[in-house]
């Protein structure tokens, strides 16, 4: 599960359709309508919120007008709650990590994308703050 904290219109097709499946499985989770994923770490920073199923709804939410500017058709219907006023914080360093991930997916299955990854940007629910890679993050992605 990758729930990206990159800006959605910087995702290539296969990061935004995936973020998008995964986003509903981790709103499921976070329902508690699954008996797996409910410890994934990508889901710990979401439960930090009073809401975490508003928080998860808007960060889907900030993946379906994305999908909405290119012309995609994400079933917004999916999404239980609208978006709201959620917001996150997200270090430098875990954006600094999850561009470099991006990127090198990119390299393998879009070349052509990297046109448009021209410099990182946030989800629209994420403040920047100064700091180190989250402590939730994946061990092998901090091992590349």
């Amino acid at each position: 599960m990758r729930l990206w904290s990159i800006h959605p219109d910087l995702l290539d097709r296969a990061a935004l359709v995936a973020g998008w499946r995964e986003g509903l499985l981790a709103q499921k989770v976070l329902r508690g309508m699954t008996k797996g994923y409910r410890a994934h770490p990508q889901l710990e920073r979401f439960r930090t919120l009073a809401d975490p199923v508003a928080g998860i709804a808007t960060w889907l939410h900030g993946l379906a007008d994305a999908a909405d500017a290119r012309g995609y058709r994400f079933d917004r219907t999916r999404v239980v709650l609208p978006p709201g006023p959620e917001r996150l914080p997200l270090t430098d360093g875990q954006l600094a990590l999850e561009w470099a991930h991006l990127r090198a997916k990119v390299i393998e299955r879009d070349p052509p994308w990297l046109d448009r990854l021209a410099a990182p940007r946030p989800h629209p629910m994420f403040d920047l703050i100064p700091g180190p890679v989250a402590a939730w993050e994946r061990a092998d992605l901090l091992e590349e």
